[in-house]
Protein backbone atom coordinates (compact mmCIF):
# COMPACT_ATOMS: atom_id res chain seq x y z
CA UNK A 1 0.00 0.00 0.00
CA UNK A 2 1.25 3.24 -1.24
CA UNK A 3 -0.58 6.34 0.36
CA UNK A 4 -0.67 9.86 -0.71
CA UNK A 5 -2.41 12.01 2.42
CA UNK A 6 -3.83 15.71 1.69
CA UNK A 7 -3.60 17.09 5.23
CA UNK A 8 -3.37 20.37 6.45
CA UNK A 9 -5.68 19.61 9.24
CA UNK A 10 -5.24 18.60 12.76
CA UNK A 11 -6.30 15.55 12.22
CA UNK A 12 -4.57 15.54 9.08
CA UNK A 13 -0.97 15.33 10.96
CA UNK A 14 -2.45 13.21 13.86
CA UNK A 15 -2.94 10.48 10.90
CA UNK A 16 0.59 11.09 9.78
CA UNK A 17 2.24 11.03 12.35
CA UNK A 18 0.32 8.03 13.17
CA UNK A 19 1.19 6.19 9.77
CA UNK A 20 4.99 6.97 9.98
CA UNK A 21 4.62 5.35 13.31
CA UNK A 22 3.28 2.21 11.68
CA UNK A 23 5.61 2.29 9.06
CA UNK A 24 3.23 2.83 6.54
CA UNK A 25 4.62 4.35 3.08
CA UNK A 26 3.03 7.48 3.10
CA UNK A 27 3.24 11.00 1.29
CA UNK A 28 1.41 14.17 3.32
CA UNK A 29 0.69 16.51 0.62
CA UNK A 30 0.63 20.07 2.00
CA UNK A 31 0.10 23.55 0.55
CA UNK A 32 2.70 25.94 1.97
CA UNK A 33 6.49 25.39 3.43
CA UNK A 34 4.36 26.85 7.45
CA UNK A 35 1.51 23.59 6.69
CA UNK A 36 5.23 21.46 6.33
CA UNK A 37 6.69 22.61 9.80
CA UNK A 38 4.06 21.71 11.77
CA UNK A 39 4.44 17.61 10.07
CA UNK A 40 6.49 14.79 12.21
CA UNK A 41 10.08 14.79 11.64
CA UNK A 42 10.64 12.03 8.99
CA UNK A 43 7.37 12.58 7.11
CA UNK A 44 7.87 12.49 3.44
CA UNK A 45 5.93 15.71 2.24
CA UNK A 46 5.02 17.42 -1.30
CA UNK A 47 5.05 20.79 -0.82
CA UNK A 48 2.50 23.18 -3.27
CA UNK A 49 -1.22 24.26 -4.14
CA UNK A 50 -2.63 21.22 -6.73
CA UNK A 51 -5.42 21.33 -9.09
CA UNK A 52 -7.47 18.22 -10.23
CA UNK A 53 -4.67 18.05 -13.11
CA UNK A 54 -1.49 18.28 -11.08
CA UNK A 55 -3.32 16.15 -8.90
CA UNK A 56 -3.87 13.31 -10.93
CA UNK A 57 -0.12 13.67 -12.32
CA UNK A 58 0.81 12.95 -8.54
CA UNK A 59 -2.10 10.61 -8.29
CA UNK A 60 0.36 8.49 -10.98
CA UNK A 61 3.38 8.00 -9.26
CA UNK A 62 2.40 4.26 -8.41
CA UNK A 63 0.05 5.29 -5.19
CA UNK A 64 -2.88 2.71 -4.35
CA UNK A 65 -4.80 4.59 -1.99
CA UNK A 66 -6.21 8.64 -1.50
CA UNK A 67 -6.91 10.04 1.79
CA UNK A 68 -8.58 13.82 1.87
CA UNK A 69 -8.29 15.04 5.03
CA UNK A 70 -8.53 18.64 4.27
CA UNK A 71 -10.41 21.37 6.08
CA UNK A 72 -14.24 20.55 5.92
CA UNK A 73 -14.59 24.47 4.35
CA UNK A 74 -12.23 23.64 1.49
CA UNK A 75 -14.86 22.57 -1.02
CA UNK A 76 -12.85 23.24 -3.67
CA UNK A 77 -10.32 21.06 -2.71
CA UNK A 78 -12.04 18.00 -1.77
CA UNK A 79 -13.92 18.23 -5.07
CA UNK A 80 -10.94 18.87 -6.96
CA UNK A 81 -9.38 15.43 -4.81
CA UNK A 82 -12.77 13.47 -6.00
CA UNK A 83 -11.83 14.32 -9.63
CA UNK A 84 -8.30 13.33 -9.49
CA UNK A 85 -8.49 9.99 -7.64
CA UNK A 86 -11.59 8.92 -9.90
CA UNK A 87 -9.62 9.48 -12.72
CA UNK A 88 -6.43 8.03 -11.53
CA UNK A 89 -8.72 4.95 -10.78
CA UNK A 90 -7.73 5.34 -6.79
CA UNK A 91 -10.02 4.63 -4.20
CA UNK A 92 -10.24 7.64 -1.99
CA UNK A 93 -11.30 8.40 1.77
CA UNK A 94 -12.65 11.23 3.52
CA UNK A 95 -11.05 11.77 7.16
CA UNK A 96 -14.14 14.15 8.01
CA UNK A 97 -13.83 15.85 11.66
CA UNK A 98 -17.29 15.80 13.38
CA UNK A 99 -18.98 18.50 14.10
CA UNK A 100 -19.55 20.21 17.38
CA UNK A 101 -23.36 21.66 17.98
CA UNK A 102 -23.29 24.91 20.35
CA UNK A 103 -26.79 25.78 21.65
CA UNK A 104 -27.80 29.17 22.32
CA UNK A 105 -25.30 30.51 19.26
CA UNK A 106 -26.43 32.15 16.16
CA UNK A 107 -25.76 30.81 12.69
CA UNK A 108 -24.58 32.30 9.90
CA UNK A 109 -25.12 30.02 6.01
CA UNK A 110 -21.75 31.99 5.20
CA UNK A 111 -19.02 34.90 5.84
CA UNK A 112 -21.34 37.62 3.94
CA UNK A 113 -24.61 35.79 6.61
CA UNK A 114 -22.09 36.49 9.58
CA UNK A 115 -20.99 39.80 8.65
CA UNK A 116 -24.66 41.20 8.38
CA UNK A 117 -25.39 40.03 11.81
CA UNK A 118 -22.61 41.82 12.91
CA UNK A 119 -24.14 44.64 12.18
CA UNK A 120 -26.89 44.37 14.18
CA UNK A 121 -24.65 43.60 17.52
CA UNK A 122 -22.83 45.80 19.35
CA UNK A 123 -19.03 46.14 20.63
CA UNK A 124 -15.81 44.64 19.33
CA UNK A 125 -15.50 41.19 17.13
CA UNK A 126 -13.30 38.21 17.59
CA UNK A 127 -12.79 37.24 14.16
CA UNK A 128 -11.37 33.14 14.40
CA UNK A 129 -12.02 32.60 10.83
CA UNK A 130 -8.70 32.73 8.89
CA UNK A 131 -6.86 35.38 6.89
CA UNK A 132 -8.76 33.91 3.57
CA UNK A 133 -12.23 34.78 4.78
CA UNK A 134 -11.77 38.02 6.10
CA UNK A 135 -13.51 40.05 2.95
CA UNK A 136 -16.49 39.78 4.29
CA UNK A 137 -15.76 41.59 7.32
CA UNK A 138 -13.84 44.54 5.96
CA UNK A 139 -16.71 47.01 5.66
CA UNK A 140 -16.70 50.59 6.55
CA UNK A 141 -17.89 50.46 10.05
CA UNK A 142 -17.41 47.53 11.09
CA UNK A 143 -14.00 45.95 10.52
CA UNK A 144 -12.93 49.34 13.05
CA UNK A 145 -15.04 47.03 15.73
CA UNK A 146 -12.84 43.77 14.21
CA UNK A 147 -9.72 41.94 15.84
CA UNK A 148 -9.05 39.14 13.41
CA UNK A 149 -6.82 36.42 15.09
CA UNK A 150 -4.53 34.90 11.93
CA UNK A 151 -1.30 32.77 11.89
CA UNK A 152 2.10 34.29 12.76
CA UNK A 153 2.89 34.74 8.87
CA UNK A 154 3.64 37.40 6.76
CA UNK A 155 0.98 37.03 4.41
CA UNK A 156 -1.48 36.72 6.74
CA UNK A 157 -0.79 40.73 8.37
CA UNK A 158 -0.30 41.79 5.08
CA UNK A 159 -4.13 40.78 4.19
CA UNK A 160 -5.57 42.18 7.22
CA UNK A 161 -3.34 45.80 6.79
CA UNK A 162 -4.72 45.81 3.08
CA UNK A 163 -8.30 45.10 4.08
CA UNK A 164 -8.04 47.98 6.12
CA UNK A 165 -8.15 46.43 9.97
CA UNK A 166 -6.83 48.42 12.37
CA UNK A 167 -3.38 47.25 13.40
CA UNK A 168 -4.09 47.71 17.47
CA UNK A 169 -6.99 44.88 16.44
CA UNK A 170 -4.89 42.50 14.50
CA UNK A 171 -3.56 38.98 16.65
CA UNK A 172 -1.17 37.00 15.00
CA UNK A 173 -0.98 33.99 16.74
CA UNK A 174 -0.92 30.22 16.11
CA UNK A 175 -3.09 27.70 17.94
CA UNK A 176 -3.79 25.89 19.65
CA UNK A 177 -5.81 28.12 21.73
CA UNK A 178 -6.96 26.43 24.89
CA UNK A 179 -10.09 28.08 26.16
CA UNK A 180 -8.15 29.95 28.73
CA UNK A 181 -6.13 31.79 25.78
CA UNK A 182 -9.55 32.65 24.36
CA UNK A 183 -10.86 33.60 27.27
CA UNK A 184 -7.96 35.71 27.94
CA UNK A 185 -8.24 37.36 24.68
CA UNK A 186 -11.82 38.37 24.91
CA UNK A 187 -11.17 40.46 27.74
CA UNK A 188 -8.22 41.89 26.98
CA UNK A 189 -9.90 43.31 23.61
CA UNK A 190 -13.01 43.60 25.09
CA UNK A 191 -14.85 41.83 22.84
CA UNK A 192 -18.50 41.15 22.98
CA UNK A 193 -19.13 38.75 19.99
CA UNK A 194 -16.38 35.65 18.60
CA UNK A 195 -17.10 34.49 15.25
CA UNK A 196 -15.97 30.90 14.41
CA UNK A 197 -16.72 28.44 11.76
CA UNK A 198 -18.08 24.95 12.53
CA UNK A 199 -14.21 23.66 13.14
CA UNK A 200 -15.17 20.76 15.71
CA UNK A 201 -12.57 18.90 17.91
CA UNK A 202 -9.91 19.89 16.08
CA UNK A 203 -10.47 23.03 14.95
CA UNK A 204 -10.80 24.65 18.63
CA UNK A 205 -14.16 24.71 18.68
CA UNK A 206 -15.70 23.94 22.22
CA UNK A 207 -12.64 25.98 23.13
CA UNK A 208 -13.56 28.97 21.78
CA UNK A 209 -17.47 28.40 22.76
CA UNK A 210 -16.72 27.76 26.25
CA UNK A 211 -14.75 30.72 26.52
CA UNK A 212 -17.33 32.73 24.77
CA UNK A 213 -20.24 31.50 27.05
CA UNK A 214 -18.21 32.39 30.41
CA UNK A 215 -17.09 35.97 28.93
CA UNK A 216 -20.57 36.44 28.23
CA UNK A 217 -20.49 36.86 24.48
CA UNK A 218 -22.24 36.24 21.64
CA UNK A 219 -21.50 33.50 19.63
CA UNK A 220 -21.85 33.42 15.41
CA UNK A 221 -21.18 30.56 13.75
CA UNK A 222 -20.24 29.86 10.23
CA UNK A 223 -22.00 26.27 8.87
CA UNK A 224 -20.32 24.45 7.03
CA UNK A 225 -20.50 25.00 3.28
CA UNK A 226 -21.94 21.52 2.24
CA UNK A 227 -22.84 18.31 4.22
CA UNK A 228 -20.63 15.41 3.71
CA UNK A 229 -20.25 11.98 4.55
CA UNK A 230 -16.36 10.58 5.68
CA UNK A 231 -14.82 8.36 8.10
CA UNK A 232 -13.44 9.31 11.62
CA UNK A 233 -9.83 8.78 12.63
CA UNK A 234 -10.14 6.17 14.26
CA UNK A 235 -12.02 4.48 11.36
CA UNK A 236 -9.52 5.54 9.14
CA UNK A 237 -6.90 3.69 10.84
CA UNK A 238 -9.02 0.69 11.48
CA UNK A 239 -8.91 0.43 7.59
CA UNK A 240 -5.33 1.43 6.40
CA UNK A 241 -4.55 -1.54 9.61
CA UNK A 242 -6.62 -4.00 7.25
CA UNK A 243 -9.59 -4.71 9.62
CA UNK A 244 -12.01 -2.65 7.65
CA UNK A 245 -13.05 -3.07 3.79
CA UNK A 246 -11.25 0.10 2.07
Amino acid sequence: MKILLFGGTGEGRELAEWMLSQGLDATVCVATEYGETLLPDGAQVHVGRLDAGTMEILMAGGYTLVIDATHPYAVEVTKNIRAAAQAAGLPCLRLLRQSDREDGCQKAADMAAAADLLEGLPGKVLLTTGSKELDAFARPGLRERCCPRVLPMADSLERCLALGFPPKNIICMQGPFTKEMNLATLRQFHVRTLVTKDTGGYGGFRAKADAAREAGCDLVVVERPQTEEGLTLEEVQRRLLGEERI
